[in-house]
């Protein structure tokens, strides 16, 4: 048996042992359904009362128990007839609706399999291990219990699921919990609300967060960045509305496919002021919360004629988009319903296309070296040819995946294609960076349009006279503010790279006299554009390094008799400790050029 295929059953084999165990704790308890996931496994419950985290370790010990005594997974095919009946006087609703739906959506099929496992039986396709006693009960672990509506719809009870990892031995899974404690403490929300870098409020809505001071520093440094690099390549920049015209989505397409993640239309007639006076009503205006910022950006270049001199045409944005995400899948700055995109769209030739697809590449390669990243790669999304589902010449498709191909392999960077995994509308490229849960997170992307310049007619008029089809790139640099954020958040642990840091400095007297000089050294550094602040002496010394030290600030200048006296800082990095006293123009010079060189 390949590896992946035993740890696989071996996880859908403890998802059955935690059934049972939950059967032995709750007899009444009804069963949802119980799959193999990755590192691990869950099962939902109906239970008679809400699970708290101490029931962990009991279904943990009733777990180790059933391995110990080594019971068969006895499996029997049974008519679907026999399976109703038996789970219905099982009372178990969820089983007897998933045979109801084979039943319904499968006619051909006339039987359906179940599993014992000593007093435990449930509804299961398998593979399970031939018994519990081929568990290794040293390489799981049970480690959460959420909510998740019964198949995932909100309109669903609300069941309790109960997840575990597991491995196939006990190695691999110190390693792993060792990288997901490592992960709590990188956790963007954990550390969003620890340094007050941003924050939600149910009173302003779900998935819509609020940038607090310190994070919109951060955010104001890199679209500024952004903006400056942008402007350095040639890029111009607008700002579309945030609620646009139905129509404009209709035209785009995006009404059809994409309503259902939209906010609902707003219809106008009056104005509240209007309605408040009686005035009559007028002929309605349906407009809708813009779920992208594309559509607007067409309208833009087609405002007038097009000369092909005028390409490459490089059109950047920062616009917000609103997106109705459901509320199970709302997490922090990761996923939201209101962020803003970095968006641009180059309008170009055939011929130019190679050299945007290259000017773009370094931009990328710029940004990352900056950030101080490295741990990315990039994944080519192609179209298959077996489908019939995209827009556009094959001909042009072929030839931009090739150009793709071809920029990446010139760049020698890291690469993988994913067939079949193209929009559409058009091959893709995403930068594929790797989170503190070792998984990859798409956080920038380059999008060739087939689709849109059709929709919107868009033409530009060649040398010759001719109306020729522009190429559309979508790019964005960052993707999402609100998502690379967290990124960012979690790949510094918050302790961000002084450039990006929202405090930079943090001066500290030693006691009240010398609060003078404290403030003296805090205004010139203000001055000269430095971030700083200075915590006064009402707490003890310790006290306010400790507390310098949690906000992650990258330098602390520490002023007492002797500072005063030699006009020095005694400076304490971050990252490398005490550093001694210090000429504090030397230290200004050197945070400077840190500052400049992007450290």
């Amino acid at each position: 048996m390949k590896k992946s295929n035993k740890i696989e059953i071996i996880r859908h084999s403890l998802s059955h042992v935690l059934a049972a165990a939950v059967f032995e704790m709750f007899p009444e308890a009804k069963f949802g359904i119980g799959p193999a996931i990755e590192n691990g496994f869950y099962y939902d419950f109906d239970l008679p009362r809400t699970l708290i985290p101490e029931d962990l370790q009991i279904l943990e010990d009733k777990m180790e128990n059933i391995i110990k005594n080594n019971l068969k997974f006895e499996r029997a095919d049974i008519s679907i007839e026999e399976a109703l009946q038996d789970f219905k006087k099982a009372k178990q609703p969820y089983k007897t609706e998933l045979i109801k739906d084979i039943e319904n959506n499968e006619p051909e099929t006339k039987t359906v399999s179940i599993y014992r496992t000593g007093s435990f039986v449930d509804l299961c396709t398998g593979p399970h291990l031939e018994s519990t006693g081929e568990i290794n009960s040293k390489s799981f672990k049970l480690t959460k219990i959420s909510g998740a509506y019964w198949k995932g719809n909100e309109k669903n009870k609300m069941l309790q699921r109960v997840y575990g990892v597991a491995f196939e031995n006990p190695k691999e899974l110190r390693q792993y919990l060792a990288m997901m404690d490592e992960a709590k403490k990188r956790d963007h929300v954990k550390l969003g609300k620890e340094l007050e870098l941003f924050a939600t409020f149910p009173e302003i809505g779900q998935g819509l967060p609020v940038w607090l001071p310190k994070g919109y520093v951060i955010r104001r440094l890199l679209e500024d960045y952004i903006i400056q690099m942008e402007r350095s390549y040639g890029y111009e920049h607008i700002i579309t509305p945030h609620i646009n015209k139905k129509e404009l989505f209709e035209t785009s397409g995006h009404w059809g496919f994409y309503s259902d993640s939209m906010y609902p239309p707003l219809e106008v007639g009056l104005s509240l002021r209007e309605i408040q006076e009686g005035e009559k009503p007028k002929v309605k205006e349906t407009f809708v919360l813009k779920p992208m910022n594309c559509p607007a950006g067409m309208m833009v270049y087609k405002m007038k004629p097009r000369s092909y001199r005028e390409l490459p045409m490089k059109i950047g944005e920062i616009g917000t988009v609103y997106r109705y995400e459901k509320s199970g899948e709302l997490h922090g700055m990761q996923r939201v319903r209101g962020f803003t995109q970095n968006d641009a769209h180059i309008y170009c030739t055939s011929d130019q296309l190679e050299g945007q697809f290259m000017e773009v590449m370094e931009m990328l390669m710029k940004f990352y070296a900056d950030l101080g990243f490295d741990n990315y790669k990039f994944r080519l999304s192609l179209s298959d040819e077996t489908k019939d589902k995209y827009v556009g010449d094959p001909k042009n498709w072929k030839r931009t995946e090739e150009i793709m191909r071809k920029v990446l392999k010139k760049n020698k960077v890291d690469f993988y294609e994913a067939k079949g995994e193209a929009a559409f509308y058009g091959p893709k490229l995403d930068v594929q960076a790797i989170n503190v849960y070792g998984k990859e997170d798409s956080i920038s992307t380059i999008q060739v349009d087939f689709n849109l310049p059709e929709r919107f007619d868009l033409a530009y008029i060649d040398d010759k006279g001719e109306k020729i089809k522009p190429f559309v790139i979508h790019r964005a640099l960052i993707g999402s503010f609100e998502r690379f954020f967290a990124f960012l958040i979690e790949h510094f642990a918050g302790a961000f790279p002084l450039w990006l840091s929202p405090i930079q400095v943090e001066v500290i007297p030693v006691s009240e006299k010398f609060e003078k000089y404290g403030e003296e050294i805090h205004s010139e550094l203000l001055s000269a554009g430095i971030r700083s602040q200075i915590r006064e002496s009402s707490e003890s010394l310790g006290k306010r390094i400790r507390a310098a030290q949690n906000e992650k600030i990258n330098y602390m200048l520490i002023v007492g008799e002797k500072e005063v006296s030699a006009k020095t800082v005694a400076v304490r990095s971050r990252e490398k400790g005490d550093l001694g006293a210090i000429n504090f123009k030397k230290f200004l010079e050197k945070i400077e050029k840190e500052i400049e060189e992007k450290k």
